[in-house]
Order: C-alpha cells, then sequence, then structure tokens
C-alpha cells in the first residue's frame, strides 16, 4: 500500500477470487457482494461466458488502435444503438470519459449555432466523474474542493425541478444542453417524479437544446430495463454508459441520435484504447448473456422483492426516511449519517456503501437469486436496527 497513491480509504479486506454474487478474502471468508463494484460486475464474478469470451480474444487481438477498422466496435455499436433507439457511437475508457465526450459534443453543437459561451444544465446532486469537466458538472461540492478554479459553462439547477429548468431558459441565451442522470446514484439513489424526463424531453425540443442522459450508473439492465430512459417513453439525444457494459473490464460509450449524431468530424475526439478488441468482446458477451439469462426481468422483480422485505423490516422506523429505487438500484436513506455501516455490514459478511452521508446504496450484481436477496435483507436490517437503536 505505501506506493500506491492515498487516494482511498480503503476497507481492510483483499479479495483473492469470486464466483457468481460471492466473494472470498485472502484468508477464505467468503461474502455476499450486494455491491457488485459499483453497479459494474452485471453478470456477478468470473461468469463462465464472459472468462471464456476474453480468454479467446486474448488469444486473437487485444488491441489496434482506431486507426484502423474494428470489427467488434462496429458490431457492438450495432447493438447498443438497436437496444437504445440512437443511432451511432463512440467508445472509450470510463463513465468519466463518457460524459467528457458528451460535454464536448454539446459546446461543439452550440458553436456550430454561433454561441460564443455554449452552457449545459447540470443538477444538483448530480455526478458525472471526476476529470475536470465532469466534476465541475456534478453537484457535489466534496469532489470539487481544492481544484478550483473550475471551467466555465454549465448552469446549476436542482434535480427533479422543472420549473428550475424553465427559468433558466428564460434568462440564459447560452443554454445548448441539459445534462442529466434518469437516476441519480451517487447522489442518494434519487428516483424523480415519473414525468420528469418527458418535461426535460419538452423543455429541450421548445429551445433547440440537446437532451443528454448519463446513464453510465443506471444503464445495461441496472434498472430492470436496458436504459432507464426507457421508463419515460421519451428518446434522448445523448447517452452515456459504463460500469456494467464491460462487466469490469473498462469500457464507456457516448451514444448520440439525430441531429446529435453528426457533430463530431475526425480530428474533434478520440480515444487511444476506446473500443478496442478486448474490452468490445467484453461488452457484446454482457449484451448477450444479459438477454439470454433474462437478466433484466430478475433485475425487476428481486428489485422489487428487496424493496419489499427492507420496507416489511425496516419501514416503520421513525429514523428510516425512504427506502427507494428502481430495478437492483436500491437506496436506503436514513436520518443520520451512517458510513459505519459499511464497516459493520463487512464484519457479517456483507458488500454494500454508504453515499451521500446517509443513503445506504446496493447495487448487487444482475444474476443475484432471491434467496440471495433475502440473505441481503437479514444481513443487513438487523445492523441498521441496532445502529439507529445506539
Amino acid at each position: 500500500m505505501s506506493n500506491l497513491m492515498n487516494t482511498y480509504l480503503r476497507l481492510p479486506v483483499t479479495f483473492a477470487r469470486g464466483e457468481g454474487v460471492w466473494l472470498w478474502d485472502e484468508e477464505g471468508k467468503r461474502y455476499l457482494d450486494a455491491l457488485a463494484g459499483v453497479a459494474v460486475c452485471g453478470l456477478g464474478h468470473c461468469h463462465p461466458v464472459l472468462a471464456k469470451t476474453l480468454c479467446e480474444q486474448a488469444n486473437t487481438l487485444i488491441h489496434t488502435s482506431n486507426l484502423y477498422h474494428i470489427r467488434k466496435q462496429e458490431q457492438l455499436a450495432t447493438r447498443l444503438t438497436g437496444l437504445s433507439g440512437m443511432e451511432n457511437a463512440f467508445f472509450c475508457n470510463s463513465g468519466a470519459e463518457a460524459n467528457e465526450a458528451a460535454i464536448k459534443l454539446a459546446r461543439l453543437y452550440g458553436h456550430g449555432k454561433n454561441i460564443d459561451l455554449p452552457t449545459i444544465i447540470v443538477m444538483e446532486k448530480s455526478f458525472h466523474g471526476r476529470t475536470m469537466a465532469t466534476l465541475t458538472a456534478s453537484g457535489n461540492r466534496k469532489v470539487q474542493a481544492g481544484f478550483e478554479p473550475l471551467l466555465t459553462g454549465f448552469a446549476r439547477v436542482p434535480y427533479n425541478d422543472l420549473e428550475a429548468v424553465a427559468q433558466v431558459a428564460e434568462h440564459n441565451k447560452n443554454v445548448v444542453a441539459i445534462l442529466v442522470e434518469p437516476y441519480q446514484g451517487e447522489g442518494g439513489v434519487n428516483v424523480p417524479q415519473a414525468s420528469y424526463l418527458q418535461g426535460l424531453r419538452h423543455l429541450c425540443d421548445q429551445n433547440g437544446w440537446l437532451l443528454m442522459l448519463d446513464e453510465v450508473q443506471c444503464g445495461i439492465g441496472r434498472t430492470g430495463n436496458w436504459f432507464a430512459f426507457q421508463y419515460s417513453g421519451i428518446t434522448p439525444d445523448v447517452v452515456t454508459l459504463a460500469k456494467g457494459l464491460g462487466s469490469g473490464v473498462p469500457i464507456g460509450a457516448c451514444l448520440a441520435k439525430g441531429i446529435a449524431a453528426n457533430v463530431f468530424k475526425p480530428g474533434n475526439h478520440a480515444s487511444t484504447f476506446g473500443g478496442n478488441p478486448l474490452a468490445c468482446s467484453a461488452a457484446l458477451a454482457t449484451l448477450e448473456v444479459i438477454e439470454e439469462e433474462d437478466l433484466l426481468r430478475n433485475a425487476m422483480e428481486v428489485g422489487d422483492f428487496m424493496r419489499s422485505l427492507f420496507k416489511s423490516q425496516l419501514g416503520d422506523l421513525p429514523d428510516v426516511i425512504d427506502i427507494r429505487g428502481q430495478g437492483l438500484m436500491i437506496g436506503i436513506e436514513l436520518s443520520r449519517s451512517c458510513g459505519e455501516l459499511v464497516t459493520e455490514a463487512l464484519k457479517k459478511g456483507l458488500l454494500i456503501n454508504v453515499t451521500s452521508d446517509k443513503v445506504i446504496r446496493l447495487l448487487p450484481p444482475l444474476v443475484i437469486q432471491r434467496s440471495e436477496a433475502e440473505q441481503v435483507v437479514n444481513t443487513l436490517s438487523p445492523i441498521v436496527k441496532e445502529f439507529l437503536a445506539a
């Protein structure tokens, strides 16, 4: 650890192997993973289809660069655009890079409309990454502190507040796009009103803006649909993806449609590693397994089951503010900071996360079964009760 930069407060455990929803540490203790590498390992750990695909691809071709055609990349773009209703894709290596691509695309779009200072509307409590542009776009002061001066070109409004967006439209003629998470993850697993995305789509259409959706955490089956925006019945102009797309192999994507699909030209944007054969093989295998094992349905049904169990065990406690989410994206908001619950759960062999100080965040693999979900609830609920009683 002494040779690693001190950028994480790491938990006192080192994992040696995994299988499905389970991990084992170096001493052989087993843990139920209800975090999935922060919504990354949707297929669980060491899924045989993914492992076989990666081995075969590594023995064939790992990387060439985007100076050449990459067949697997073209196949993945076709697959993702078909599932999403978008038109084309740019591949990169992370969610932050995908959102950087979206931000650059929006600015270039604005300059094409002769707007000298193109502005993107972003939300309070949002999280879009830790590069300079994406941390500026994020509505989280903690990730911004110490990195000033931040970038210009962003207008921030409360999440789930259409009137606030309309007010910006009335007073700021430099707006070119909205960047928003359909469900906020880092901000506390926040779920907007059902008509929120529809309202944003209407405002974008009225004003000639791009609607850009950050589905880095909530996309690729996490909520029980391929994409969270599909619950709203609208189609965005830009969608960003990462986390669950490669099941642990780094890959991000920026999908675009309509006028947004034609903004970038050769030389406008690039990535050395983005969409290489290994990463795209991982993503294609991920999509294949999700479809063949009916994991969208599983995410919806098991997620509903978990929230129902949590409500029956914790819902009547006055210090449990809310139990919310969609699919296997679950948040339990408490009345006070509860970061210590992560360590207490770890002692009991359960991996969880706390975000926004007071929200227990659960993002289990999409392959989790009811019996394993019940074990998560029955392990975590007593820990929460004991914490709140102290």
